[in-house]
């Protein structure tokens, strides 16, 4: 249970610990800037391992995730560390951390090599932290290491780093020239039509199946991959066998350890759900539907991992269901249908705080007392310090989406709450079932994908297709929507797109509200294309 915890921990510190400013000192040598320029300044290219300290020995938590630094001075007697697009992996789940500079750390001389170092308690929702930072550049050699005591050192963490200086002739250049499916070298790859569309400027790739393939299909395509610079590097490497229900990220690793990371996925006709195929999570355990879906589950997964580890010696706890899964009992058409749940945490928090120590209470605190259950087409990345951002709403989208359509039953829970858990008088849940259109890029062509923060205000939407009202049905419902233009927009075939729908169990779910035990039944959700 502590590890699995401590992956969700580590997202948090790790945004911190890499920003964490050096204490100064007076050395005042004449001779620092010049040593600096010339002996220290530069690129390095490395890899960094990550480590959870136990009294009974190190456990590896993340290992040779390969990382560009830059060092800049900063002042005569001062370095600053700069990290660039980093991207690291968690248990089962990509962190982006974003481009991270750490800032005036002096310089001392010790014979031929050159440290810098320093150490600050901060404040972090985890609790009070001692960090400390130490580096090493001897030669064209650098070793970096990052250290986090929580809580007076009750959970520690270490990264380590080691670099090699490069000579600046290196190329960084990190390009994705063709990515084929070659029927020559998988039959299933014939199933994929024309060529696929690599966008340099968004860093997607798209491309479209025939209406015959099934999930099973796209499970095993094999993409060939070619580079624009025959010393740079992609992974997953040209040749591999994917799974493209959901879209697949390739990191192109340039010669001097630029990175740049692609997303594929499929274009439809027709976006069609029937939610007769699900795949497990390897990790958790919890099921979201084949395809280039994602669902809350991906956040609560890490709460009730948790409670699973401490219900093994308390019988008395009790694990709360997953806000997303399947039944097969009340189902319009097929086998399967979705089942989306509002969830009360409020037991599972006073769980925690009660027997998961200290751990356990951090844990509490972090987690909302209402979780709705939500579906969405997009992906789940998990963001520690703004979980809103966690949902990445949308796909690649090539063609002008005309009706969303399928099936919906809704029933509200009994007791309406608010973020603190409160009993809203005279409250009724709804539910919410949307699809959005919006534009891909603003006007400097930087990439926008909306996320629980902008989905509902962002002025990128351009179209728009939703139920009127979320109240309680009598049974099963169909629904036939037009997409309609938004914000004054219209659609143009020439802007890029992306396309997403969003259903929820409880409209305020993103505001942490709603009532426990509120159910949103989905079946044969579709948007059909202007052809």
């Amino acid at each position: 249970m502590k590890k699995k915890l401590f992956y969700y921990l580590f997202a948090v510190l790790c945004t911190a610990t890499l920003f964490t400013s050096c204490s100064d000192d007076d050395n005042k040598n004449s001779e620092l800037p010049g040593i600096i320029d010339n002996e220290i300044v530069g690129n390095y290219k490395g890899s960094m391992n990550v480590f959870y300290e136990l009294e009974t020995g190190d456990v590896p938590v993340a290992e040779n995730m390969l990382q560009k630094i830059t060092i800049k001075r900063t002042s005569d007697t001062a370095v600053g560390l700069e990290l660039k697009n980093f991207v690291i992996t968690i248990g089962a789940e990509n962190v982006t951390i974003g481009d991270l500079a750490v800032k005036n750390c002096p310089v001392v001389i010790d014979n031929n090599n050159y440290s810098f170092s320093g150490n600050e308690n901060l404040s972090l929702v985890v609790g009070e932290c001692a960090v400390s930072v130490s580096g090493v550049v001897s030669g064209s050699n650098l070793n970096l290491t990052i250290k986090v005591d929580v809580n007076g050192g009750t959970m520690k963490v270490r990264v380590e780093y080691v670099g090699t200086k490069l000579a600046g002739s290196e190329s960084s250049e990190a390009k994705i020239s063709s990515f084929i499916f070659d029927r020559n070298v998988a039959e299933v790859d014939s199933l994929v039509l024309g060529e696929p569309v690599i966008d340099e400027n968004a860093k997607t790739i798209t491309f479209v199946v025939a209406d015959t393939a099934k999930a099973e299909h796209l499970r095993i395509l094999v993409p060939t991959i070619a580079l624009s610079n025959e010393k740079a590097v992609v992974s997953p490497e040209s040749g591999t066998v994917q799974d493209f229900n959901s879209p697949v990220q390739y990191t192109v690793t340039a010669e001097d350890g630029t990175t740049v990371t692609y997303t594929a996925s499929i274009s439809f006709k027709e976006l069609a759900l029937d939610f007769e195929n699900w795949i497990q999570d390897k990790t958790y355990g919890y099921y979201t539907p084949a395809g280039s879906y994602a669902s809350t589950n991906g956040g609560s997964s890490i709460v009730y991992s948790s409670l699973e580890g401490i219900a093994k010696d308390n019988p008395d706890v009790v694990v709360p269901p997953y806000c997303v899964t399947y039944n097969t009992e009340d189902v319009k058409q097929g086998q399967r249908a979705a089942c989306l749940q509002t969830v009360s945490l409020a037991h599972a928090k006073a769980d925690l705080k009660k027997y998961g120590g200290w751990m356990g209470a951090i844990m509490a605190n972090m987690a909302p007392n209402i979780t709705a259950g939500s579906l969405f087409s997009g992906k789940f990345e998990l963001n520690a310090a703004k979980p809103l951002k966690s949902t990445k709403f949308g796909i690649a989208c090539i063609s002008k989406p005309l009706k969303f359509s399928g099936w919906y039953k809704y029933t509200p829970g009994e007791v309406y709450y608010d973020k603190d858990y409160k009993v809203v008088e005279g409250a009724v849940d709804e539910c919410d079932i949307y699809a959005i259109l919006y534009e891909a890029k603003d006007k400097d062509s930087n990439d926008i994908t909306l996320d629980g923060e902008t989905v509902n205000t962002s002025d990128a939407i351009v179209m728009r297709a939703g139920i009127q009202s979320g109240v309680a049905t009598n049974g099963w419902v169909h629904f036939d929507l037009d997409f309609s233009e938004v914000n004054g927009k219209t659609y143009n075939a020439s802007t890029e797109y992306k396309i997403a729908f969003i259903c929820t169990s409880s409209k305020k779910g993103d505001a942490y509200e709603g009532a426990p035990n509120s159910t949103l039944m989905l079946d044969d959700l579709k948007i059909t294309f202007e052809k």
